[in-house]
């Protein structure tokens, strides 16, 4: 491959410091804001980058960019043409949607703009004449590190999306090959506190960038200047959503306080992961970190990209509206799979027979016909849900079930419910019913639990806290202390948490596995 002097020239200054810059503008043909050029010359001159990342800040958009840059800028040609010193460039994702939906669609849609860049796309690769001159895309393989040993070049460069949810021993594999000019750039969303990525943020061997979702270009411009990135009628709706206002002399920037269109406000742990792309608080009182709700999502998305079958009978929670609040919901759960939670808005007003029809219609569509196993209904009957679970027994609805969180935490016989390790016993049944909830995500216990992705429903199962009461009972805060700092109720946990009520001293076994299925 003979190069002419006036290329060779653009290819000298594209190489210097800042050069790719250049590049990314002049043949890849793409804009980049002030915080992804100095993530572009981070990648260009040092060895490990680490970028966390809010919610469609453009992380896979900069990483393709990266990559197309390392791919043709870092090859060395003699003066008869011949390739002296090669560059092959790794992508990698925790699992192949993410390498084929997320990472590579990004670096096909820069290489077909350029129109002017040799080789060739196939499946997930670029490819040249010269086998020894590719970009490739594929999934971590946990069980098979060994495959990384034999990636070797003279210009190396190995990019990671959703680096947060790989294995440690995958970059451990990696990092073996960070030898002579070599890369590693892991982007990231921040949801975890532990692990390789973490941990990244933090150590003087990297070179560090977090990307705030609200300095993205069509927010500070509020029009959508970048199609496609996160634009300032979302940010305002979760700035309303997901934070607390507060006053100005309670401001602390530690908290990861912020300033929104004149007001000053505090965000919860969702807000600081998927806008800021800050790590979560996650302090030792809080019942649910928000990486087991996430992992729990993927789960979830497995399950229906596989179309697994759903085999457990239904278990409906059902948290009723009124007096103010604007919606009931509708929570069903079967076994460890959990359906799209509904949610009926009822203007504040009490729809006592509407719920009661719906929960019936429910409740017989998803009977067993075969054996007569009945699904169940599980409603918090403190306030509005007592008018729904009379009128069902009016009905004689069978598998209807009264859930009363003030109630104490016993069985039938009078025995203290206790946690998953048989240990721990609780104030009341809303501490027992949530911290249900808290055993069945906790993937140190082996949780298979698969929740559908909800803004809403994360918020609020991270919002609650928890402590030890002076008997050493479990005891969850104060319900009305979440709502003040959610602005609402915290109705779709407490409507999953109701689907974990014993409903007979059998099923209320010492372990939770007895409602887990």
């Amino acid at each position: 491959m003979k190069i002419d002097s006036q290329i060779q020239t653009k290819f000298d200054e594209w190489r210097k410091p800042g050069g790719w810059k250049v590049f990314s503008k002049e043949i890849l043909r793409v804009s980049l804001d002030i915080e992804q050029e100095a993530i572009l010359d981070s990648v260009q001159v040092n060895k490990m980058t680490s970028v966390a990342s809010g919610t469609s800040r453009g992380k896979d958009f900069i990483s393709a960019v990266a990559a197309i840059c390392f791919m043709y800028l870092t090859p060395v040609w003699n003066a008869k043409g011949e390739m002296t010193h090669n560059t092959k460039v790794a992508l990698t994702a925790p699992t192949d949607r993410q390498v084929g939906n997320i990472m590579f669609p990004e670096i096909s849609r820069l290489w077909k703009n350029a129109k002017v860049l040799p080789g060739r796309l196939t499946g997930y690769d670029i490819r040249t004449d010269n086998e020894e001159w590719f970009l490739t895309g594929f999934k971590a393989d946990t069980n098979n590190t060994e495959a990384w040993t034999g990636f070797h070049a003279a210009n190396t460069m190995f990019v990671v999306t959703e680096a947060s949810g790989m294995p440690d021993k995958v970059f451990d594999a990696i990092e073996g090959n960070l030898q002579g000019n070599s890369r590693l750039l892991i982007v990231f969303n921040p949801n975890v506190l532990t692990g390789y990525a973490a941990k990244s943020q933090k150590s003087k061997r990297w070179h560090k960038f977090r990307l705030n979702s609200m300095n993205a270009t069509n927010v500070l411009e509020k029009r959508i200047v970048i199609p496609g990135q996160v634009d300032y009628d979302w940010i305002n709706d979760k700035v309303d959503e997901w934070c607390s206002q507060i006053k100005p002399e309670e401001f602390n920037e530690a908290e990861g306080d912020f300033q929104w269109e004149g007001r000053y406000y505090r965000p919860s742990d969702l807000f600081r992961v998927k806008v800021l792309g800050m790590f979560p608080k996650e302090s030792s009182d809080s019942l649910i970190p928000l990486h087991w709700i996430e992992l729990a999502n993927k789960r979830w998305e497995e399950h229906r990209l596989n179309n697994f079958p759903i085999d457990n009978m239904l278990r409906l929670g059902v948290d009723v509206a009124g007096m103010g609040r604007d919606s009931s919901c509708f929570c069903p759960r079967y076994g460890d799979y959990v359906g799209q939670l509904e949610m009926l808005q009822s203007g504040g007003k009490a729809e006592h027979m509407q719920i009661a029809g719906i929960t019936k219609n429910k409740i017989e569509q998803h009977a067993d016909k075969f054996t007569g196993k009945k699904a169940k209904a599980f409603i918090d009957t403190i306030g509005e849900g007592a008018g729904v679970f009379s009128r069902l027994q009016e009905l004689k609805v069978q598998g209807i079930y009264s859930c009363k969180y003030s109630e104490a935490a016993t069985t039938d016989g009078g025995q203290p419910l206790k946690d998953y390790t048989d240990v721990y016993e609780f104030a009341n049944m809303r501490a027992y019913l949530h911290w249900a909830v808290r055993d069945w995500l906790d993937p140190h216990k082996g949780s298979k639990a698969m929740l559908p992705r909800d803004d809403d429903l994360a918020t609020e199962l991270t919002e609650a806290t928890w402590k030890f009461q002076s008997n050493g009972k479990i005891i969850i805060e104060p319900k009305e202390d979440i709502k003040k700092r959610l602005g609402k109720s915290p109705d779709k946990a407490d409507a999953l948490a109701n689907t974990f009520y014993p409903e007979s001293q059998e099923e209320a076994v010492q372990n939770l596995s007895g409602i887990f299925f």
